[in-house]
């Protein structure tokens, strides 16, 4: 399982390093073989390792080639999508398509989302970080009983 925001830099070949806290695990259980693609609701990347890209493909299939959202979001998941293998260092290339999709130049951020990485351009991620906390502090927090769970 994958948390925490981790602060990263592409190089000039655009290459980004995994955080060694991932490495071994990514390493070990997933042979260093991830899917990068785009996240159609937001101006970020999705890192899968290979094995739970597989079970999003898995409900792709199962998606209508005639209903136009159906479709659309096949096309862009599916089409975007890059398969790729950490390096010796721990490094992925990211394909120029991907990282024009997320507007990543120099600095950005690795999310760990349980099963996935989000990998964001830094500000736009500091942009995300406050609209979550104002959809949060939103009454429509206080009425989701699944939510409710968490409040500290």
């Amino acid at each position: 399982m994958f948390r925490g925001a981790s602060a990263i830099n592409l190089d000039t070949k655009g290459r980004i390093a995994i955080p060694k806290r991932y490495r071994e695990q990514l390493h070990a259980e997933y042979n260093g073989q991830l899917v990068i693609t785009v996240d159609f609701q937001s101006s970020c990347l999705l890192l899968y390792p290979l094995v739970e890209w597989s079970k999003i493909e898995a409900k792709l299939l199962q998606l209508s080639d005639t209903q136009a959202s159906e479709r659309s979001m096949k096309r862009l998941l599916l089409g975007y999508a890059h398969e790729c293998e950490l390096d010796g260092n721990g490094r992925l290339l990211l394909p120029p398509p991907l990282r024009q999709y997320a507007n990543l130049e120099k600095h950005a951020m690795l999310v760990g989302q349980l099963n996935k990485f989000e990998l964001w351009d830094e500000v736009a991620w500091q942009r995300q970080i406050e609209q979550s906390r104002e959809t949060i502090q939103s009454e429509q927090f206080a009425t989701n009983e699944r939510l409710a769970d968490f409040s500290l």
